[in-house]
């Protein structure tokens, strides 16, 4: 018996108009006909899961997440396939993630079985809606928030889970063009023993401001230090960086409580070392790559993530003064393989050694 029955919408997007608006879908703007929603709560546990057509959510003005922000969201992708079928890439690990968001926020652990049914049910049902070429995917946002009414600091004990869909192509207009980065002196994404490890809005909202200050200075994202030391880089404000030495290794930051643990960093190690190329997880300090780029040991810098896939990094602007990798106009030898290589997986195009792909149906 599934977790998930199906209520299909009484009123689709009809199919003529659903493939004139995914011949250029953006990111995060087109929306698939259905969504998921799960309830828990202290006395029933997780109950009333179903698929209907997507809507607004009522909210009492008292309901906790709107003054506590307990909230915890995942980001994934399904994939079309070369025969038509579709794909998800590594789900389990999403849902693993959210189970540590949920334990680190104290809210409820959603079963690694229920949030995949919830995922591809989700899929099933609106798989029309996942846009054929290059870099354009089915965009799956679960997410859980607190939903009981009340206005005691305490954690909630009821929660609402939602999974919805977006229609998505690459996420930066640019494509595969470099990208270029502020190096925030000012601001800090996570402290030691705070939530920087946890996939929770807050951790976003409070990089919009030096995002915002990264936008000024002419650049497309911020990177920020640790917030100990003020010397170590950290991360993106969505995404995992990687830096490509001379030799061919290459250099990321250690995962610590203040280092979101990306999926597609995870597979990028893998891959990396699958080739052959030496890979550390090690601190580096934002002086010394700067030193190492001006001295050529730095060849290649490129960040990673579900949204952006692979993308270089071509210019980086600091209070400490501007440098250029590589030539700033196009990616590396290393970048440009690693993310044909990993697209060409998700995609069901290459050999996935590793088992990441999901086919479903």
């Amino acid at each position: 018996m599934t977790n998930f029955p199906v209520e299909t919408h009484p009123h689709p997007v009809p199919a003529s108009e659903r493939e004139q608006l995914l011949e250029n879908p953006g990111f995060g703007k087109l929306f698939t006909d259905h969504m998921v929603t799960l309830r828990w709560s202290e006395d029933q546990g997780w109950h009333d899961g179903k698929v209907s057509a997507r809507r607004p959510i009522e909210m009492d003005p008292a309901t906790a997440v709107l003054h506590y922000a307990q909230e915890i969201f995942e980001g994934m992708k399904a994939y079309r396939l070369g025969d038509g079928g579709a794909a998800l890439f590594r789900p389990e690990q999403n849902a693993q993630r959210f189970q540590r968001s949920a334990r680190r926020l104290a809210m409820p652990e959603l079963p690694e079985d229920l949030f995949l049914e919830a995922i591809e049910t989700l899929v099933a049902t609106d798989a029309d809606w996942i846009p054929p070429g290059e870099g354009a995917a089915l965009y799956l946002r679960p997410f859980m928030f607190a939903s009981e009414v009340f206005l005691g600091v305490r954690p909630a004990k009821e929660y609402l889970f939602i999974v919805i869909a977006s229609s998505v192509g690459a996420y930066f207009q640019g494509g595969a063009a470099p990208i270029s980065l502020w190096v925030s002196s000012d601001y800090n994404r996570a402290g030691p023993g705070g939530t920087g490890a946890a996939k929770c809005g807050g951790n976003y909202a409070a990089s919009l401001l030096p995002h915002g200050h990264a936008l000024s200075k002419g650049c497309d994202q911020v990177c920020f230090l640790d917030a100990a030391e003020h010397k170590y880089i950290e991360e993106l404000g969505g995404m995992n960086l990687f830096f490509v030495m001379d030799d061919g290794s290459l250099v990321t930051p250690p995962l610590t409580d203040t280092i979101l643990a990306g999926i597609t960093r995870d597979s990028i190690i893998t891959l990396a070392r699958d080739a052959g190329h030496e890979v550390r997880e090690e601190r580096y300090a934002f002086a010394q790559w700067k030193a190492d780029v001006e001295s050529g040991r730095c060849v290649e810098t490129f960040a990673c993530g579900t949204a952006a896939v692979v993308t270089p990094v071509g210019h980086v602007k600091s209070e400490q003064g501007d440098f250029t990798i590589g030539d700033g106009k196009q990616a590396g030898d290393v970048t440009a393989k690693l993310h044909t290589q990993l697209e060409a997986i998700q995609r069901g195009e290459s050999n996935d050694a590793h088992g990441w792909v999901k086919r479903l149906g």
